[in-house]
């Protein structure tokens, strides 16, 4: 990305959520800092961008706003909160991972079904 400030609108439409969103994620410190126009309007920069992509990877994968509120707050303390971050980032990634195993065993159970109505459907089509 280059150095193009995107208005609420393109950054709600950047990743995916809406303006509504973004404002609750200031409201509660997720995002800080954002810039701002001559005329008051907030404006997005490549920075913000990744971090929002950040905190939409983490909530879609089923962090907490809570826990995220934490982690925001972990990281504005600084470097000496690193080693909690990346509990707290390892401890997600094996909830995401056994959600993610319990996903691919779902999937084997609906194709093992689907495997057989295809083979009703191979029978009858011979008897």
């Amino acid at each position: 990305m280059t150095d193009h400030l995107l208005t609420p609108a393109e950054m709600a439409d950047a990743v995916g959520v809406s303006i509504d969103t973004l404002r609750y994620y200031e409201r509660e410190n997720l995002i800080s800092d954002v810039g701002r126009a001559a005329n008051g309007h907030r404006r997005y920069d490549a920075g913000d961008l990744a971090w929002i992509r950040v905190l939409r990877c983490l909530r879609d994968t089923g962090m907490t706003i809570d826990q995220l509120r934490h982690y925001c707050e972990l990281g504005e303390q600084g470097d000496a909160t690193k080693p909690e971050r990346l509990t707290m980032l390892r401890d997600h990634r094996a909830k995401v991972e056994a959600r993610k195993a319990e996903l691919d065993r779902a999937i084997e159970l609906i194709d093992h079904k689907i495997d057989i109505y295809l083979h009703e459907d191979d029978e009858g089509a011979t008897s």
